[in-house]
This record gives C-alpha cells, structure tokens and sequence, in this order.
C-alpha cells in the first residue's frame, strides 16, 4: 500500500509591502509569465533577483526580459512583493500534484496579456528594416487572445511596413489568426501607408 504524498504547503507574507507601483506589477507579472503552471514562488524571486541558480540557467529564465529586475533587494523582499500580488489577486497558487505553481489571476492575465503584446510588438518593429522573418514562428500557438491583440496593435501603426512580415506569418497560422491578419493587411494596405 502506498502512501499518499502530502502537498508542499505555504504561507504568504507580504512583509512590510503595502503597496507596489503599476511598474512593478508588470514586471513580477512578466516574470511569472516564463514559469506560469510550473514554477512557484521561489524560482520567480530567483529571475528577478537575477540569480546565478542552475535550475534558472538550464531553464534560460535569466532570458526573461526582466530577470535582475530587483537584484539589490534580498530574496525574502522580493517575495514578500510576491505574496503581496497574490493577496492582492494578481497571481494566484493552484497545486500541480504536491506543488503549490504560481497561474495567473483574470486581472493579472489581463496586465500582462498588454504587456506581452507590447514587447513582442517591439520585436517586430525592429524586424522592419531586415528580411528574416523567422520570429513568427514564435508566435504560432501562444494565448489566441494576446496574439489578436498584438494584431491589432499592428493595425493601429498604421505601418504598412508590416505587411512582410504580416504575410509571413500568416502562411504558418491557424485559419482565424490568418483571416484576422489579412483584415490587417488589407486595412494597411487601404491606408496607402508606403513601404
């Protein structure tokens, strides 16, 4: 007879945390978004401490765009600031077998969903003056919705200078991502924008 394994449990403490700046929640929502339903709170304390951790490197978290975002504090501050988002209902903690993962709330998703969608806008943006649209391929099944949402972020550029890159992309996607692309093309297109 086995026996059942008991779950790892927690206790949240925001410290002296009694509020975080809109920044700040960005960026613990931007680094909880690399390890959402397989990581919890220590290894989201460990990016944004920007630690050296060898479970931080083998999983490329220190990629993350704002790992060592809080590398002067110490790690029971930054998550005393993590507990604070949970309690504040940003994040939220859902067991995966005995382990207590970090998943996001409605609201916190709604955040970084705008986030997310900004920074690889950004990406794209700098894709404009070359011919390697490879990228797009990262962009094939990620969370529909921040992916409708960048396509509209492109199509209030007004830069027609997307339109390769928009093509490009829309040969590797799903039926009603491309017909959303091709609405931004052809709006681009309609704009007279030149590219």
């Amino acid at each position: 007879m086995s026996r059942k394994k008991q779950r790892v449990r927690y206790k949240l403490d925001s410290g002296d945390v009694r509020h975080l700046a809109d920044e700040e929640i960005k960026v613990i929502l931007r680094a909880a978004d690399e390890l959402i339903a397989t990581g919890g709170r220590s290894m989201l304390a460990k990016i944004l401490k920007g630690s050296k951790d060898k479970n931080v490197l083998e999983h490329g978290l220190d990629k993350c765009p704002v790992y060592g975002y809080y590398r002067k504090l110490t790690l029971q501050e930054i998550t005393n600031r993590i507990d604070w988002m949970i309690k504040k209902g940003y994040l939220e903690i859902e067991y995966r077998g005995r382990l207590p993962m970090l998943v996001f709330s409605e609201i916190g998703w709604e955040i970084e969903r705008e986030t997310y969608a900004e920074e690889l806008l950004q990406k794209l943006t700098k894709l404009l003056d070359g011919k390697d649209y490879s990228f797009v391929q990262e962009l094939k099944d990620r969370n529909r919705g921040m992916i409708l949402l960048l396509i509209e972020k492109i199509k209030l550029t007004g830069n027609a200078r997307f339109i390769p890159i928009l093509k490009a992309w829309k040969e590797i996607e799903y039926k009603k991502v491309q017909s959303e692309i091709q609405r931004v093309i052809d709006h681009l297109m309609k704009e007279g924008a030149i590219f």
